[in-house]
């Protein structure tokens, strides 16, 4: 059985505690690994190690720093379809999805190589007679990353590749679930040349965390995850004096418009509730059906959600893998059975799927729930599989007023013919990341990552230029040189220019 261990200081170490959790194949239902679960010793361990690289660290120059980054990125090309199957098979998802979230992850390290020109300070010349002012940003120091098991190579990749770049030391506490990502590229770290220390590991659950969250070594934390913990993450954080990204839950609504090609509608709402197995923040949960085009929208989506070929991730031609773990599982469908019990239609029914030869796999297929209303718990609740509900509206004001009454504001979709109920929509919407005709939109990375309401707490988007301004703080200077000769009087006043 192999066991998975931190990295701290360049190394993989078992830590101080003995204590370890299984990880396991979710398309087999096996147990194929255990993960050692680090707490407040580990942690401390990775904060010494980060500590001592950060003086070396933070003063290395510009160009060693992007270098590092540079043959980053190039290992992780060349090591895509590695860490693609090592993510699939401890998560579940495809092994083309999880390449993806590779190549998603990996453009925010494309970023992080160009942060010459980001950090770039500014120049004013003669703002007073002989004086100059300029400013530039350093490092914080020792940083820490906390994120969820649905990216486990892509969520991290928001945040290190960042905070390296700049000049902070990174601790990253991955999730127990799918923790060999996190390890691999560790060592991708060290093939590219970071020095030991700058980049750690620490594996475990709320004795991890919480040991993060109040070490005084630490001066900042990045989190994504659910939003009860989001807001409690914040708050710890917070209150030991640490700058907090908090990134929550979400309740996705795509809207469709009698307007719309439902045939292209369906497709990428299809892929967008279904892909991954609904395990996204930006999943679709919800698609809106305006006026006309419900029951058009609800007979193309059925015929779409029934051809979605369910099985291992690591067999072509699969569209969805299965839930993480058995508890998932059991939750989505019980999700289902509940929403059937409040009055929805169950359209497409996916609980009790058997996958041939993975019959003890964590497995429940699209499901496809209509009739569905703000009051019932499918539409409350953020599910977290593949499970689809829809709701029904007599027009676009009603599904704006619908989704801005929501608690969560990560993303949306609207499609549409018309750009005038487009530009409405985008103006009118209170969510943070908005698509139009495109289900899923995830910014780029040059952009920043974060919704509004209960899907950011705080206010403290990630990557692109808030993640630059997160690891970061601005020195401003004020410079004066007179002559020799020169004499200058000093006045008791408040100074002012002149």
């Amino acid at each position: 059985m192999t066991t998975i261990q931190h990295w701290i200081n360049g190394t993989l170490t078992q830590g101080a505690d003995t204590a370890t959790q299984p990880v396991f194949n979710p398309a087999t239902g096996a147990e194929q690994a255990q993960v050692v679960l680090g707490g407040s010793a580990e942690v401390d361990a990775a904060v010494q190690a980060a500590s001592a690289a950060f003086e070396t660290w933070s003063e290395s120059s510009l160009t060693q720093r992007t270098q590092v980054m540079f043959a980053f990125r190039q290992l992780l090309v060349e090591h895509e379809e590695e860490l693609g199957r090592i993510i699939s098979a401890e998560h579940g998802k495809t092994v083309d999805d999880a390449r993806g979230e590779i190549v998603r992850g990996r453009e925010v390290v494309e970023f992080a190589c160009g942060l010459g020109d980001v950090l770039k300070g500014s120049f004013s010349d003669q703002v007073s007679r002989g004086v100059d002012v300029h400013n530039f940003r350093q490092p914080l120091g020792v940083v820490a990353g906390i994120t969820p098991f649905n990216f486990p190579a892509m969520v991290p990749l928001w945040m290190h590749p960042i905070a390296i770049a700049t000049g902070n030391t990174f601790i990253l506490k991955p999730s127990e679930r799918d923790p060999s990502a996190a390890n691999f590229v560790a060592d991708l770290y060290q093939q590219a040349g970071l020095p030991d220390g700058v980049f750690n590991v620490v594996h475990g659950g709320k004795d991890a965390v919480d040991a993060i969250l109040t070490h005084p070594g630490i001066e900042a934390v990045s989190f994504v995850g659910s939003t009860p913990i989001a807001k409690y993450v914040h708050e710890q954080a917070t209150a030991h004096g640490k700058r907090v990204q908090a990134l929550g839950g979400a309740k996705n609504h795509a809207v469709v418009l009698p307007d719309a090609d439902l045939e292209f509608a369906a497709n990428h709402i299809t892929a967008g509730a279904y892909g991954s197995a609904g395990e996204r923040c930006m999943a679709v949960s919800v698609a809106v059906a305006v006026g006309d085009a419900a029951d058009g929208v609800v007979e193309v989506l059925e015929r779409k959600a029934r051809e979605v070929r369910v099985g291992p991730g690591d067999a072509p031609g699969t569209d969805m893998g299965p839930l993480v773990t058995k508890a998932a599982q059991e939750r989505v469908e019980n999700a289902v059975a509940t929403a059937a019990t409040q009055g929805a239609t169950v359209v497409v029914d996916g609980r009790g799927l058997k996958v041939d030869g993975h019959e003890h796999g964590f497995f429940t297929g699209p499901s496809l729930l209509d009739h569905i209303t703000t009051e019932m718990d499918a539409y409350k609740e953020e599910l977290f599989g593949p499970v689809l509900a829809i709701v029904r509206a007599d027009s676009l004001d009603q599904a704006i007023e619908l989704i801005n009454a929501n608690p969560y504001g990560n993303g949306t979709a609207l499609f549409t013919g018309s750009g005038e109920a487009a530009r409405r929509f985008q103006r009118k919407i209170k969510v943070g990341m908005i698509g139009i005709n495109v289900p899923v939109p995830v910014p780029m990375s040059y952009y920043s990552f974060g919704g509004w309401k209960d899907s950011l707490i705080g206010d403290s988007p990630i990557h692109g230029p808030e993640g630059i301004r997160f690891y970061t703080r601005p020195k401003v200077v004020t410079t004066r040189w007179p002559q020799p000769t020169q004499q200058l009087t000093a006045g008791f006043n408040f100074p002012t220019s002149s």
